[in-house]
C-alpha cells in the first residue's frame, strides 16, 4: 500500500494544491486594483470613399479614413501582477441597417518595463475602417473608445474602457483625391 509511487504520488498532489492556494493568494492581492485611467483622444482628420466591395464587385461600400491624436499615461496600471497590456481603439457608431456597428482601428501591446506613455500626434489607423454599405458618409454621431485587456501573470483577464470617449462626424461628400 505504501510503495514508493504511491508516495510520490501523494507529494505531487499535495504540492499542486499549495501552489494551486499560492497562486489564489497572488491574485487575490491584485484582484481589486483600480485599473482605470484618463485617456485623450481626437480626429485631425475624417474622410469617407465610396469604393468596391471585392467580394461582390456589383456593390460599393464605405471606407472611411481617420487620422487621430492620442495621449494616455497607463503606467499607474502595471504592478507585479501585470505581464502586459493590449490596447485598442474602437469606433463606435449607428446606421439604419444595423443598431450597433463597432470597428477596431488600432492596436498596441505594451509590456511591463516598457514606456506606458503614449503621446501620438496624427496617427494612421492599422485597420480598415469599412462599414457594411453607406454608413459612414454624413455619420454625426461616431465615437472613438479605447480600452484595454490587462494579461496578468494569475488571476481573471479584465477588459477595461478608459474614462474619456470622442465623438466626430464623416463629411456629407465622399472624397475623390488619394490619401
Amino acid at each position: 500500500m505504501n510503495t514508493v509511487l504511491s508516495r510520490a504520488n501523494a507529494i505531487f498532489a499535495f504540492s499542486l494544491s499549495v501552489l494551486a492556494g499560492l497562486t489564489f493568494l497572488c491574485f487575490l492581492s491584485t484582484a481589486f486594483n483600480e485599473y482605470s485611467g484618463q485617456i485623450s483622444v481626437s480626429t485631425a482628420k475624417a474622410v469617407v470613399k465610396n469604393v468596391p466591395d471585392f467580394s461582390a464587385s456589383r456593390y460599393k461600400n464605405d471606407l472611411g479614413f481617420v487620422t487621430f491624436d492620442l495621449h494616455a499615461d497607463l503606467t499607474h496600471l502595471f504592478n507585479w501582477n501585470v505581464k502586459q497590456l493590449f490596447l485598442y481603439l474602437t469606433a463606435e457608431y449607428v446606421t439604419e441597417s444595423n443598431a450597433v456597428n463597432q470597428v477596431v482601428l488600432w492596436d498596441k501591446i505594451i509590456k511591463r518595463g516598457e514606456n506606458a506613455t503614449l503621446d501620438y500626434k496624427r496617427m494612421n489607423t492599422k485597420y480598415y475602417f469599412w462599414d457594411d454599405g453607406n454608413g459612414l458618409r454624413g455619420n454625426k454621431n461616431v465615437s472613438l473608445y479605447l480600452s484595454w485587456n490587462i494579461i496578468p501573470n494569475a488571476g481573471s483577464l479584465p477588459n477595461i474602457n478608459g474614462a474619456g470617449v470622442h465623438v466626430f462626424h464623416f463629411p456629407d461628400e465622399y472624397t475623390t483625391s488619394r490619401l
